[in-house]
């Protein structure tokens, strides 16, 4: 494998790099995929100053790969993807920036209220985060995509929007000490399954352990993403070169080998 990824390094097109893919897919495979992948997406600016577009066209870009690597994760059978879409620092950004990512969020939702593969597969779309500090127009779109795919088994699609992990343990310990000074919850029964059942998203079912963190852009940290979900389950985390827009299915199928190398030790 070290000699292919040698040849790959000196010939990055062509034939040789779909041999390669392929190798890595059927190792892939017999090897075994995670159950829940989570992925920072990072590089979106980064890609779009490289290539001398505006930041909304590296925003664009990046929504493509995301809809990419969602059916990548259908193809393989791995049941909950859930990606850094929109963290509550991102709040800081300009407002030109905001509306665009907003829009453009909004509209993707939109198209999978309604799309063809989303329904056909039985994919359940959800956001978590703090979602009431979004603008009403989005909110409303998550509204009708999570309504349309309610009950839906067959992949997990979630999307952080509003997101910080830190926000969503303080919301969660809220909720539990309302229920505790309201008489609903003894202190003594409060476990970690409980913990759980009150984080994000409210009053839905929790969000699974996660099995492999990605994060594209060559960053080096995991930025405040679901640090309960990730932390308790030995989860490894594949950091990687290519800004988000430029991720592709090889660089995807090589974290899946890094899951695969930590669990079988």
């Amino acid at each position: 494998m070290d000699l292919c990824r040698s040849l790959l390094a000196s010939l990055s097109l062509g034939p040789l790099r779909t041999l390669y893919e392929r190798v890595l897919e059927i190792e892939t495979l017999r090897g075994g995929v995670p159950e829940h992948v989570a992925i920072i997406q990072d590089g979106n600016r980064r890609y779009a100053r490289m290539r001398g577009v505006s930041s909304f066209d590296g925003h664009s870009r990046g929504a493509e790969t995301t809809e990419m690597v969602a059916d990548w994760c259908l193809a393989l059978g791995i049941r909950h993807l859930s990606v850094y879409t929109f963290s509550t620092e991102n709040f800081d950004r300009d407002e030109a920036e905001k509306e665009y990512l907003f829009e453009l969020i909004e509209r993707k939702l939109r198209e999978l209220a309604v799309s063809e593969k989303v329904h056909k597969n039985r994919i359940r779309v959800r956001a978590i985060g703090r979602i009431g500090l979004l603008p009403r127009r989005l909110q409303e779109a998550i509204g009708e995509v999570e309504a349309a795919t309610r009950g839906y088994d067959g992949m997990h699609f979630n999307l952080a929007l509003a997101y910080g992990g830190k926000s969503e343990l303080a919301d969660a310990a809220r909720s539990l000490a309302a229920e505790v000074r309201e008489g609903q919850l003894d202190p003594e029964d409060l476990d970690e399954d409980v913990v759980a059942s009150h984080l994000y998203p409210a009053g839905g079912d929790p969000l699974p352990e996660v099995d492999l963190i990605i994060r594209t852009g060559g960053e080096v940290r995991t930025s405040n993403f679901l640090p309960w979900q990730a932390n308790g389950s030995c989860c490894p985390v594949h950091f990687c070169a290519p800004f988000w827009p430029q991720f592709g299915r090889v660089e995807f199928l090589r974290a899946i080998r890094t899951f695969q190398a930590v669990r079988g030790r």
